[in-house]
This record gives structure tokens, C-alpha cells and sequence, in this order.
């Protein structure tokens, strides 16, 4: 499964469009890391237990998103995004979101000037000012 935060693929060519896919998880604080995170904010430096339950989360989150992904019969999620919000006193929510879809890789017959995107490449759309002025 690929999955990137722009709307396409290098390389690659989408042939189908399925569908918005999100995965998310909700995380409670733990005790014993509240404990050591109030020692830590005394004398500064990383919250690693709490760096520790953020990433989890987002693996999880991913993880979920390309579980959907999948059971609609994408390859790919482009336009892939996070966002948290607070749903009760030490409880968060982290919430991945994208676009399933199907992407086909370009075959070497394909000229580059041809794949998706590269329009945005070519010297005559490349936005320039004339300085003879």
C-alpha cells in the first residue's frame, strides 16, 4: 500500500478514484506517565512517554485507514492527513484521513511529458517575470 500526503504519485498514474478512508484511535493518559511528564516539565527536555502514546497512535490510525483502503480494492491513499482533537478531560483522539485510490505504474513507453502532473513541469507554464524592464 502506498500512502503519501500529496495528491499523486511520482512514478505513477491514478486510474480510478474509490473513495475518503480514515482510520482513527482515542488515547487516555496513563498515571504513571502524567507522574513522570509533571517531573519532566519541571526541568524541560522531551515528554517521551507521551511522544511514545503519539506515535502508537498514529501507526494505528494509518493502519486502520489502509485496512479500509483496502477492502475497497485501493493500492494507494493520496492526500493523506492528521488532525487530534480533545474528546474528554485526558482523552484524545487522532484521526487519519485520505483518498483511496487505484494507481498504475507508468510503463517505460510512457514519455514524461505525458504523466500525470507533468504539465505543471513544462517551461512555458512556469510562471517568470522579464526583468528587462
Amino acid at each position: 500500500m502506498i500512502v503519501v500526503n500529496t495528491e499523486s504519485v511520482p512514478g505513477y498514474e491514478v486510474m480510478e478514484v474509490k473513495g475518503l478512508v480514515q482510520g482513527n484511535t482515542i488515547r487516555a493518559k496513563h498515571l504513571g506517565r502524567d507522574i513522570a511528564a509533571s517531573l519532566k516539565s519541571l526541568v524541560g527536555g522531551e515528554l517521551r512517554g507521551y511522544t511514545e502514546l503519539l506515535t502508537e497512535a498514529r501507526r494505528q490510525s494509518l493502519e486502520r485507514m489502509m485496512i479500509q483502503a483496502e477492502q475497497l480494492g485501493a493500492n494507494a491513499v493520496v492526500n493523506v492527513r492528521f488532525t487530534t482533537s480533545a474528546i474528554t478531560q485526558g482523552a484524545a483522539e487522532l484521526y487519519a484521513y485520505g483518498t483511496a485510490v487505484l494507481v498504475q505504474r507508468h510503463t517505460a513507453e510512457t514519455p514524461p511529458d505525458q504523466m500525470p502532473g507533468a504539465a505543471m513541469f513544462r517551461a512555458e507554464n512556469v510562471p517568470h517575470t522579464d526583468q528587462r524592464s
